[in-house]
Formats: C-alpha cells, structure tokens, sequence
C-alpha cells in the first residue's frame, strides 16, 4: 500500500479469499484492505496513538439517517458524556479533497452535531472546528488532543 502522510504504525494483516485483510483494533476483526480502509485504519492509529484518544471513543463505520437516506460515516470521536466530539471522512489517497468532500461531511454533520471535522485522503488532512451559532466552520492546523477531564 501506498506510503501515507501519517507516522508509521505497526498492522497486522492477513490474507482472505485471496484479498489482504487488515485488523481494525476499534472493530475488532479483520478487514478487506482497500485504499480507504488504509487511510481510516492510519486515522484510528493517530487518533490513539498520536492524540491519545481511548478506543473506547472511537468508532468506526456506521450508518446514520441523512435527510431520510442512510449514510456511512468513516470515524466519530464521542465524548465522555455520548456526544460526538470529532467527525472523519477519509477518502482514498488517490481521490482529491475538494469542496463536495466538505459538503458530504457538513451534511453528515447537520445530524450529528460534531465539534470537529476532519477531512483526509491519507496524504492532505484538513480539520476544522464548528461555530453552530453562525452555521460555518473555521480551520484548524491540528485535532485537539484527548483531555479526559475536560471532553
């Protein structure tokens, strides 16, 4: 797979029905590896281990209700009290970041409430915190660490 701007994490893959299958710690099972899922699997390790977010924060590939259609959000971050702290869509490193990735995200977001986001194809990551009160969002040069007294 191809090299990522992230630090380098140790994974534990696996072939299946001859596809390579990587370990996702957050669901735990193994996973077909396709250029996503090696970027979402890159975020969770830098959530953990570069952030310090607890896996039990984290979760990974849900479906949620966007306008009556079901939608698949790739990573949330929850608060301690169940609220949704940080919201990731990760795209393959060969799919360009571009405004409709912002718009997807935003959508996700009108239902979920977030405070942050982040958007990432693996090799450009872009966070932004929301200001709900004036529906817009500012960037960030970084994701806020885990603070487990004040989160």
């Amino acid at each position: 797979m191809q090299q990522l701007n992230f630090p380098s994490y140790s994974f534990r893959f696996k072939n299946s029905e001859n596809k390579v299958a990587i370990f996702d710690t957050i669901r735990k099972k193994f996973i077909i590896l396709t250029p996503e899922e090696w970027v979402r699997q890159h975020v969770v390790q830098f959530l953990i281990a570069e952030k310090n977010y607890p896996k039990s924060l984290i979760n990974v590939e849900k479906v949620l209700k966007v306008n009556g259609l079901r939608k698949r959000y790739d990573v949330v971050v929850y608060n301690s009290d169940g609220s949704i702290l940080i919201l990731i869509e990760c795209k393959a490193p060969e799919i360009s970041i571009s405004q409709s990735t912002f718009d997807q995200i935003a959508q996700y977001n009108m239902t979920l409430k977030s405070n942050y986001l982040m958007v990432t194809n693996g090799l450009n990551h872009y966070f932004c915190q929301m200001d709900f009160e004036n529906e817009k969002y500012q960037f960030l040069h970084e994701l806020p660490n885990y603070q487990p007294n004040t989160i």
